[in-house]
């Protein structure tokens, strides 16, 4: 079977945190087939975001992460949201390809490297497309899914961190353009994968450690939030950027990795989530959703709703 994934377990008592780094994999299968040279094809990977999370296994949390590029196929992309163009053959099933598919290359088999040119020059086979996401896309949100819905078994409820990486601008065919970015981007697809009280809990953390925020700006979260976020279900899901100073390829000197604030800030951020989620281990939260008084965002109905995450 292939290896397409790793997990990273807890120390100690697991808790109700599962993070994830779909997009940091380096290691690229023999049958890629791509005609664009691979050092180009590397910028596309999220390079050293599972070892800036490594610690938070310390507190409890699980980590998981792709060893596969996202550029072979994505793991933050859903499994019909293919452009057909770029296959040999008809597609068997049904395709629902979005904007970022379209427009930019970018879907669940990416189709170019932006301005730096096609990733292949030939038609990719049905067959070899349904092998990627036998192999590597289906086994990685299978895995996934196992990690949430054990937490969610044993706590009543979860917290599933979807970590990235960003340039520190954007560019031409970005959606912010050549405009300098935050240190973090915070996502919750508009308010509807996360409790605004969670959210809040991780935006007033990083802001408190000195760091710059934004929320759902230029990033709103995409198919693994949405995926598993169902907050009146006790399901929170949050993604995260991290703006990494300089390009991928200068990270072993300049790198972020060795940054000991950023390291520390993430490590301790799994802590306070915890600790915030501690109601919700009593069952307390727990009651209030089968009690029926949490609306679609995990907020009480008709309150202003206090919190235990504080500031």
């Amino acid at each position: 079977m292939t290896d397409a994934f790793r997990i990273h377990r807890p120390q100690g008592t697991p808790k109700s945190l599962v993070f994830d780094s779909p997009h940091s994999g380096s290691i690229y299968p023999d049958d890629f087939g791509h005609s664009i040279d691979r050092m180009i094809l590397r910028r596309s990977e999220d390079a050293h975001v599972e070892e800036l999370f490594s610690g938070v296994t310390d507190h409890g949390a699980t980590l998981l992460h792709a060893l596969f590029p996202r550029s072979y196929i994505d793991p933050n992309r859903n499994e019909d949201d293919i452009d057909v163009t770029m296959l040999d053959a008809e597609w068997p099933h049904a395709i629902n390809p979005t904007s970022k598919t379209l427009e930019r290359g970018v879907g669940l088999i990416w189709k170019d490297m932006k301005a730096l040119g096609p990733i292949y020059d030939r038609k990719l086979s049905v067959a070899e497309v349904s092998q990627r996401i036998v192999e590597y896309w289906r086994p990685y949100h299978a895995a996934l899914a196992d990690l949430i819905d054990a937490a969610h078994a044993s706590h009543g409820c979860v917290l599933h961190i979807d970590c990235h990486s960003m340039a520190s601008m954007g560019d031409r065919t970005t959606e912010d353009g050549a405009v300098p970015r935050p240190d973090f981007v915070v996502s919750d697809r508009e308010g509807t994968t996360c409790a605004p009280r969670i959210l809040k809990c991780v935006v007033n953390y990083l802001r408190n450690c000195g760091f710059t925020v934004s929320i759902n700006d230029p990033y709103k979260g995409f198919e693994l939030v949405r995926r598993h976020g169902r907050p009146a279900e006790g399901r929170h899901s949050l993604q995260i950027h991290i703006k990494f100073a300089g390009d991928w390829l200068t990270m072993a000197e300049m790198d972020n990795v060795h940054n000991e604030e950023l390291l520390s800030a993430i490590k301790f951020l799994s802590k306070r989530l915890i600790d915030g989620m501690e109601p919700f281990y009593r069952g307390e939260g727990l009651g209030e959703m089968r009690a029926g008084k949490l609306d679609k965002n995990g907020m009480l109905k008709g309150s202003e709703q206090t919190t235990t995450f504080g500031d």
